[in-house]
């Protein structure tokens, strides 16, 4: 079991991308749950077993190089594959009237809040992770209609670098399950 208890770079900077050019290279692949998490045990793809031990608020992120021997010219590397995104753009509603305007973000803020499904705003673009099978979240969008919105979805990996950290933990972070429950009661 090899201790993992810092990141030693990342594959993206140009000085690792040059050294891991000719090294040996093992993949840690972790789903977005994983990466979110500080301290874990799982093996690499090529089988060598790992515990991470990170300081407590370090996220791993796709590509991190968690060992690197020198000398033998071999490194683990992360791998994360994060879920697909739903993109909902507004840039057209800009064009109508006020009311209009606000009625319909208002409804569409409903319809996604009633889904239970986190969100990021980033001017007139509304991201909201894939938290349900495509087919039921394309559904929702079309029962209600929306006139002047369009969406579509993309990988996740294309959202990440438009994304500030506390955006990408919204999208991508937290404990599997539910993102929280409530029962609706009416009185």
């Amino acid at each position: 079991m090899t201790i993992i208890e810092n990141i030693v770079g990342n594959a993206e900077d140009p000085q690792w991308r040059d050294r891991l050019k000719s090294a040996s290279v093992d993949h840690l692949t972790l789903d977005q749950w994983d990466a979110q998490k500080n301290r874990f045990r799982k093996s690499s793809d090529g089988g060598l077993e790992l515990a991470v031990s990170l300081d407590r608020g370090t996220f791993l992120k796709n590509g991190d190089i968690l060992l690197w021997d020198e000398s033998a010219k071999k490194a683990v590397v992360t791998v994360i594959n994060l879920k697909e995104v739903m993109v909902v753009e507004l840039n057209q509603l800009l064009t109508h009237e006020p009311g209009l305007m606000l009625r319909t973000a208002v409804e569409l803020g409903h319809a996604l809040g009633n889904q239970h499904w986190p969100a990021v705003i980033k001017g007139t673009r509304i991201f909201v992770p894939l938290s349900v099978d495509r087919k039921v979240m394309s559904s929702v969008m079309k029962t209600h209609a929306f006139e002047n919105i369009t969406y579509e979805f993309i990988p996740g990996a294309e959202v990440i670098p438009y994304m500030a950290p506390h955006e990408s933990r919204r999208l991508f972070g937290g404990a599997e399950g539910p993102i929280h429950s409530h029962s609706h009661g009416h009185h």
